[in-house]
């Protein structure tokens, strides 16, 4: 296990440099110009100067080592400095906005914790709810809660987030005003109003991420479970007196959730990339909305930042959902 972790970390390095590469190269054929906002009345000397402050004078392949350089190298010395008191980063130049001339990293890690607020409840409300309903469904063959959640599982998995966020906003905070329509980012919680406010405002673009991802993994847990009830070991469980509570919950599922944490290690990344639209619907100041900001004023380097990491973690998830089927399923061997 230990020389195939390794070996694919190693492959995974030159994978990573070519998304980034991919990423670059998009970047720069797509049409554009971070100079196209500036006024009109500024003369092209100063135009001048200003794209060769932002490095644009450059040739591409200059531009991209500089980038290598400043995220591999540049930005973790800032963090070790940041962290142990150092000055290992001094006098070098990091990744900066051209929108907001501040770094990169900066405005990640301030947008970073209500994408995984906002986000990561999602997951985990939709985790939490797919697995006992995929159960039950399959336990419970073409029953009525059989039929309902496969009914709901095929509208939350077709209809877009976008249209059950719009959905949700009409019925819950324009019609009845239970829930804000719009997420306020700057509530700062220290009473328990402010702490009913923020559950309050958390509902709905929750329950909509939690919908979509809960209708997908029900569906894997379902068929999972369905796969391992008419199997062999089953009927000897049975056999041998087991209660069917000890068969299903320790028999059945312990072996149905292999194939299913596989899918929901792969299903991380994505939720980063699913909230970018759930963001804009519900007006969370996140890293999809960051990402969203930064196409619309040309910022390249914040965009290939954001977009380089989404891809960093579908490979990083990619490895561990390997890695970790191996540990669930003593069949699998890795050599």
């Amino acid at each position: 296990m230990f020389t195939y972790t390794l070996r694919r970390l190693l492959t995974a390095i030159p994978t990573v440099l070519l998304i980034s590469l991919a990423i670059f190269m998009l970047l720069e054929m797509a049409p554009g110009d971070p100079m196209a906002d500036v006024p009109l009345t500024i003369p092209p000397e100063v135009k001048a100067k200003m794209r060769e402050a932002l490095g644009l004078d450059q040739p591409s392949w200059v531009r991209y080592l500089l980038w290598l350089k400043q995220f591999f190298w540049v930005e973790p010395l800032h963090l070790v400095d940041h962290w142990f008191g150092t000055a290992f980063s001094t006098d070098m130049q990091r990744v900066m906005s051209w929108q907001t001339r501040s770094p990169v990293s900066e405005l990640i890690i301030q947008r970073l914790p209500q994408t995984l607020w906002v986000v990561g409840m999602g997951y985990v409300v939709g985790v939490s709810l797919a697995i006992p309903i995929g159960v039950i469904s399959a336990y419970k063959q073409y029953s009525w809660f059989d039929q309902v959640g496969t009914f709901i599982s095929m509208v939350g998995f077709s209809v877009p987030t976008f249209f059950t966020g719009v959905v949700l906003i009409v019925v819950f905070s324009v019609n009845l005003n239970w829930f804000p329509s719009i997420y306020d980012t700057t509530l700062v919680v220290n009473s328990w109003p402010t702490f009913v406010q923020q559950v309050k405002q958390m509902v709905m673009p929750i329950t909509v991420l939690a919908l979509y991802n809960a209708a997908q993994i029900s569906r894997y847990m379902r068929a999972s479970m369905l796969d391992n009830l008419g199997h062999d070991y089953v009927r000897t469980a049975r056999a041998k007196g087991m209660t069917e509570k000890v068969v299903v919950l320790i028999h059945v599922l312990r072996n149905s959730l292999i194939p299913v944490v596989t899918v929901i290690a792969l299903g991380v990344p994505s939720i980063f990339a699913g909230a970018i639209i759930t963001e804009q619907v519900f007006k969370v100041n996140g890293l999809g909305h960051l990402l969203i900001n930064a196409i619309q004023s040309n910022d390249l380097p914040l965009v290939q930042t954001l977009t380089f990491i989404f891809a960093v973690l579908i490979v990083t998830f990619n490895l561990i959902a390997d890695v970790l089927y191996g540990i669930l399923d003593p069949r699998i061997r890795y050599e």
